[in-house]
């Protein structure tokens, strides 16, 4: 049950009822009413914007139209109240009757309860990670995992079909750099003393590929010539990386079901020329001369024809060079092959997770795409902020592995999955980040994993004394559908079903901005309205939810904390944290 989505159509039917009055409204920009909880609870359970944006359509003034839209909401069974506020707004308050029945509808959908069908298993891929299969992952790498794979989530159970891919950066300078890294440490291994220079990956962890290179080569690549050796030790280098990656992947619960290989792109078909042809023959690739940027250097920039993409025409500020003066391809010109393969493999709906570095490089890739595609496919950029790392307020900066940062792995074995899934995703992703080691283990209110995974164990434990307690009493979602809810009329009680009722659009409205923090916020605000009913039980007995001379109230009330441990376990599926039974 979504009284959101119920009360849109009710609205929609009123606004379409006022046609018998000559008020017309085109059937279009009903799309445009939206209904949520007003952000003032003195104000009703519902607010609706409607008469706000189909005034000038209905040729009338909001405030006109909000009362013509009100008159007919107010003869709705289940609405209590209506009132036109400021320039046109509408606020509904419902008929207690309702809250029971969004109750009921929530501990019997179980797991598929806000689950949502706005998707309509439209294909979407999330490209996330994406790592440079360089060295490990750091605290960078991790929040980006953690907020692509959330999003994931998210759209999976707002009914799109996800899929979860990661881009493997395996051709290029830096894998180049990472077989003349892994070389200096296989001629490690076979005894010899090495200098790192400058420019060159420094840190233990290819260590192991250097063994691995003498175990299968012996000494026969030490004098052999670099065109025979950097391609071996490029490729174990990348693959060793690789699967150190999946491995610090997994460590989160992150899993891809496609890797791709940037290499693909170029063999055995060149995909990048195909691509760069077809726009070549829609006319959006010419040779030109760009002009000097702002503030070049002199020795620096070089005037010369270059392979231009016309990305200035779909939005973009200057138009983007696709080949290199040696004949290569520009990183940008592979990154248009790519999402065009996306595109024709059937993602018309692509989002690609960045680092905030990457923020000038959205323009160019969305202009690509639309062109490419004819304006068919869209991207959505998300990109993520730093994150900070302290301990006990004090900054954490370097890793003995890694060389020169902490790596995820280490911070995973420090402060567990949980908290760190859970902590990614408790800020807006375009937000910089403080994350502290030792605060995300703090067992009180302001550690917000810890407050919510207390609140899930809390509701189970809550359920099993009931049961132990009352043995004959009935537990099974279906009795406990059936209890006498209406008698859930304490102010608290009520606040807490009203806080279940806006789940499954917050899973809409998170789904459709692609917010997984969203959900972070929510599953921390009802955990508070649990504990505090929790609290206020204590102090006053007949609050308490177990209460053995009231079989019925007690059904009613277990029944509450069915709801609020079904969407617990639900909202933290989607943030990828387990939702624990008892707190240890």
């Amino acid at each position: 049950m979504n009284i959101f989505a119920d009360f849109t159509q009710h609205v929609r039917e009123a606004v379409v009822s006022l046609g018998a009055e000559g008020v017309a409204v085109p059937e279009a920009a009903l799309a445009r009413i939206i209904v949520e909880a007003p952000r003032d609870a003195s104000h009703g359970d519902l607010a609706t914007n409607a008469a706000m944006v189909l005034a000038r359509e209905a040729g009338l003034k909001p405030r006109d139209l909000a009362e013509k839209i009100a008159g007919r909401l107010g003869a709705l069974g289940d609405v209590a109240k209506v009132d036109v506020a400021g320039p046109g707004f509408i606020n509904l308050t419902l008929q207690a009757a309702v809250w029971p029945r969004v109750l009921k509808a929530a501990v019997l959908a179980g797991s598929d309860y806000g689950r949502a069908g706005i998707g309509g298993g439209t294909p979407v891929n999330i490209e996330y990670v994406s790592a440079n299969p360089t060295g490990p992952m750091h605290v960078g790498h991790c929040r980006g995992a953690v907020f692509g794979d959330a999003l994931a989530n998210l759209l999976d159970a707002a009914g799109f079909a996800v899929t979860r891919e990661y881009y493997i950066n395996d051709a290029g300078a830096q894998v180049q750099v990472l077989g003349r890294s892994a070389y200096l440490r296989y001629r490690e291994a076979l005894g010899e003393t090495i200098t790192i220079p400058e420019g060159l990956y420094p840190g233990d962890y290819l260590k192991p590929v250097g063994e691995a290179l003498k175990a299968k080569y012996g000494a026969s690549l030490h004098n052999a010539p670099e065109e025979e050796w950097l391609p071996i030790c490029r490729d174990a280098a990348i693959e060793a990386m690789m699967g150190e990656i999946r491995d610090d992947l997994a460590a989160l619960n992150v899993r891809h079901a496609v890797f791709f290989s940037e290499r693909s792109l170029q063999a055995p078909v060149d995909k990048v020329r195909a691509a760069i042809e077809e726009l070549r023959a829609m006319g959006q690739i010419y040779e030109g001369v760009l002009e000097r940027p702002k503030g070049a250097d002199d020795d620096d920039w070089e005037e010369r024809e270059q392979t231009l993409f016309r990305s200035t025409a779909f939005g973009d500020d200057v138009d983007r060079p696709l080949m290199k003066s040696d004949g290569s391809y520009t990183y940008f010109a592979s990154d248009i092959a790519y999402h065009r393969d996306k595109a024709e493999r059937g993602f018309l709906s692509q989002i690609d997770v960045w680092g905030a570095d990457h923020g000038g490089y959205v323009k160019r890739m969305q202009a690509a795409l639309r062109a490419i595609s004819a304006g068919r496919a869209s991207l959505d950029v998300k990109l993520v902020q730093l994150v900070r790392l302290f301990r006990n307020g004090e900054p954490v900066r370097m890793s003995k592995r890694s060389g020169d940062f902490v790596t995820l792995r280490e911070m995973v074995e420090e402060v567990g999955r949980d908290a760190v899934r859970f902590m990614m995703l408790y800020r807006k992703n375009d937000a910089t980040l403080d994350f502290d080691l030792a605060k995300v283990l703090e067992q009180s209110k302001d550690n917000p994993v810890f407050y919510v995974q207390y609140a899930h164990a809390r509701g189970r434990s809550i359920l099993r004394n009931a049961a132990a307690a009352m043995p004959d009493l009935p537990l099974d979602p279906e009795t406990l559908a059936g209890a006498a809810l209406a008698r859930l009329d304490d102010t608290g009680e009520t606040a807490i079903i009203q806080r279940l009722a806006q789940y499954p659009r917050l899973i809409e409205a998170a789904a459709q901005a692609h917010e997984p923090h969203r959900i972070a916020f929510y599953l921390y605000e009802l955990a508070s309205d649990f504990h505090s009913q929790w609290n206020r039980g204590k102090d006053s007995p007949h609050l308490r939810f177990i209460m053995e001379n009231d079989p019925q109230m007690t059904s009613a009330r277990l029944a509450l904390v069915q709801g609020i441990v079904t969407v617990l376990r639900s909202g933290l599926a989607i943030l990828g944290v387990e939702a624990v039974e008892e707190m240890r």
